[in-house]
């Protein structure tokens, strides 16, 4: 049957900035398919956990700084310790920092960069290796962004990081595809999550922004879980190196 393909039955899942949004929706999702799941966040996720204690679900909270890369290691080590594998990796936390570029400064476009590109390739070298020592391949699902095919405003080090991050996806699937591992990517759109409420409220921009997307709505966290499960299984076996936009069509526009 080809529903099995998508059963997600007992594989574990690491999903990176969960605590909200769009990472709380893929961890979510992820669960109902049948995932144990890691999340993996500088603060507690306590509206995540609740939902996944609600829900019956197999939750490890796991704290760090992605920032920094040397919590990586630690974060692969408690989640063997707790499930004795790893079988997906979902890049998700991500941050922005908005300046002018003729005054953007060097601390914030570090700060963007080691997390949004520099963890989420060392992160995923090491749940690699693991898949590797497993010898059962596994699936590696980048957070990319709109800004992963445009140029953006006020934004140079996220847009930087974002295209640098769907390109890196190329790059790793490229190597790790013989060992089947698949590395891909999603790049959601317009969202309608607490990031963008400020937009939303804006008249002018909100209605700017609907009359460039097909489907005449901002999207949902809910949209991006159903493609994650996607990539996340078997029904993706074949899929290396690709960036799915989630845009309500904005990028055929």
């Amino acid at each position: 049957m080809i529903l099995e393909s998508f059963n997600l039955q007992n594989k574990v899942a690491i999903v990176t900035g969960c605590n909200t949004g769009l990472g709380q929706a893929i961890a979510l999702g992820l669960a109902e398919a049948g995932c144990k799941v890691v999340g993996v966040n500088r603060s507690a996720p306590v509206q995540t956990m609740e939902k996944m204690e609600a829900a019956g679900y197999e939750f490890l909270d796991l704290r760090a700084d992605l920032i920094k890369q040397d919590g990586i290691a630690d974060i692969i080590k408690e989640t063997l310790q707790r499930f004795n594998k790893i079988d997906i990796l979902v890049n998700n936390a991500g941050i922005i920092r908005r300046e002018d570029a003729f005054d953007f400064s060097e601390e914030n476009w570090d700060d963007v960069m080691n997390v949004n590109t520099k963890t989420a390739f060392f992160m995923s070298q090491a749940v690699a290796k693991q898949f590797i020592a497993q010898k059962q391949g596994g699936k590696i699902i980048n957070i990319a962004s709109m800004l992963s095919f445009q140029g953006g405003i006020r934004v140079p080090s996220y847009t930087a990081s974002k295209s640098a991050l769907m390109g890196i996806t190329k790059a790793m699937a490229n190597e790790w595809a013989k060992f089947s591992i698949n590395v891909n990517a999603i790049a959601p759109g317009y969202m309608a999550t607490n990031n963008t409420t400020a937009l939303r409220a804006d008249e002018a921009r909100n209605t700017a922004i609907l009359e460039r997307i097909p489907a005449e709505r901002w999207g949902t966290p809910e949209d991006i879980a159903g493609p994650c499960v996607f990539l996340a299984s078997e029904a993706a076996n074949y899929i290396h190196g690709y960036t799915i936009a989630v845009d309500g069509g904005w990028l055929a526009r």
